[in-house]
């Protein structure tokens, strides 16, 4: 029987392509540096790339997207945005701070970081902003630098022609001088802003792969975000064996990845929606939504994910990464399955020699393992010798939604 490869990840699909049989049998691509101290596996986020002179960047050719873009929640209470200053400044590691802000809109928060000395990015995808904050950027000395780019389409995995406010993250921070720190470093720059509410999900899943891979803006070291976030979103991204109805593989790898701290917890309603045109829509409701069991949409969290220093180890790499991604993903699809019955599934590894080595019972279910439960599945099957070391069924597919 032929293996699909539609629709899984690059290096599975050429995996695919060579095995045979109704299993793709994949040795993992760490093998090759197994040799190789893991401070120097990650490749990208431990160069150091020198500045470039900043000419030619604003001649690039802007455009208007040829679709109306979705509306967007923006901070637009002064009294919030002084809160959040106070939250952000008592998190601060260090008196230098340098943020990149995403779609500050009318630039309330903007002006609060610039009061309380910090220096800030301003990115922002609607035109119809910028001439209030370019011309907040001329008072600023320096402290500001206003670009038209959207944070959350950076980077896109799809590349073609890229047009602002579309953009490269090497291009954009080549341009505003910003230089990549090695992983065990403080974070370089801190990153606040909201998550578009009808993409969290999306844009969650993007931001996994680019950290565990070390790409994008992770390439410049551990990039902490400060953002806000639906609470029904959060709560799956806390989610833990103690609640099974949220519990996921995108749960798992958020918390494998990132220190995750709630800051502060924000009414919707205290956010301005505003349309493409610049223009800001009322609000028919302004009381908090009614309660309920899912709390859907009731609270806007504001979340800092840190990425941890120890998240890349001498079996879990930039370069094996996308094999427990892929693992957590069928774990997740046959959630009702015994731990002994996925390992089977999972790797020709002895089952019981990995029990073992985790301290761990065959009998309990999957969705019975925490989060670093399944960090350590993974390294266990990785740090056995074999050749192959992981089976994956070939009705597999990617569940990137």
């Amino acid at each position: 029987m032929s293996v699909p490869v539609a629709g899984l990840p690059r290096r599975l699909a050429l995996s695919a392509l060579a095995g045979a049989g109704r299993f793709c049998a994949l040795g993992s691509g760490g093998t090759r540096w197994r040799g190789v101290p893991a401070g120097h596996r990650r490749g990208l986020a431990d160069l150091q790339p020198k500045r470039v002179p900043r000419q030619g960047f604003k001649d690039s050719d802007s455009w208007l997207p040829k679709y109306r873009s979705e509306r967007k929640s923006y901070i637009t209470n002064p009294n919030l945005a002084t809160t959040l200053v106070r939250i952000l400044k008592e998190e601060a590691k260090s008196p230098d701070q340098l943020f990149l802000e995403c779609n500050p809109g009318p630039g309330i928060l903007t002006q609060a970081l610039l009061e309380s000395k910090a220096k800030v990015i301003a990115l922002e995808s609607n035109r119809t902003f910028l001439p209030h904050l370019e011309s907040l950027q001329k008072k600023m000395n320096g402290k500001l630098e206003v670009v038209y780019c959207d944070f959350f389409k950076m980077d896109p995995r799809n590349f073609g022609i890229v047009k602002p406010p579309i953009m490269i993250s090497e291009t954009l921070f080549r341009h505003l001088g910003i230089e990549a720190v090695p992983w065990s470093k403080d974070t370089p720059l801190r990153v606040v802003g909201i998550f578009p509410s009808k993409n969290e999900k999306k844009i969650l899943w993007k931001l996994l792969y680019d950290l565990y891979s070390s790409t994008s803006i992770f390439s410049y070291g551990r990039v902490e975000l400060n953002m806000f976030i639906t609470e029904k979103e959060y709560e799956k991204l806390v989610a833990n064996p103690q609640n099974p109805h949220l519990y996921q593989a995108l749960s798992v790898l958020w918390q494998v990845a990132c220190n995750i701290k709630l800051l502060h917890v924000e009414p919707w309603s205290s956010f301005g929606v505003y349309r493409h045109s610049g223009g800001q829509e009322k609000v028919k409701n302004k009381n908090p939504l009614v309660q309920t069991d899912k709390q859907v949409e009731e609270n806007m969290c504001l979340i800092q994910l840190t990425p941890l220093e120890n998240l890349f180890t001498e079996n879990l790499t930039s370069v094996n990464y996308d094999i427990f991604f892929h693992m957590l993903k069928q774990c997740f699809m046959k959630r009702n399955f015994r731990l002994m019955d996925h390992l089977q599934l999972l790797s020709p590894v002895n089952a019981t020699a990995i029990l073992k080595e985790m301290g761990k019972h065959g009998d309990m279910k999957i969705t019975d393992l925490y989060p670093q439960d399944f960090k350590q599945l993974f390294e266990t099957i990785e740090y056995f010798k074999e050749s192959c070391r992981w089976l994956f069924d070939d009705c597999m597919e990617e569940m990137i939604v």
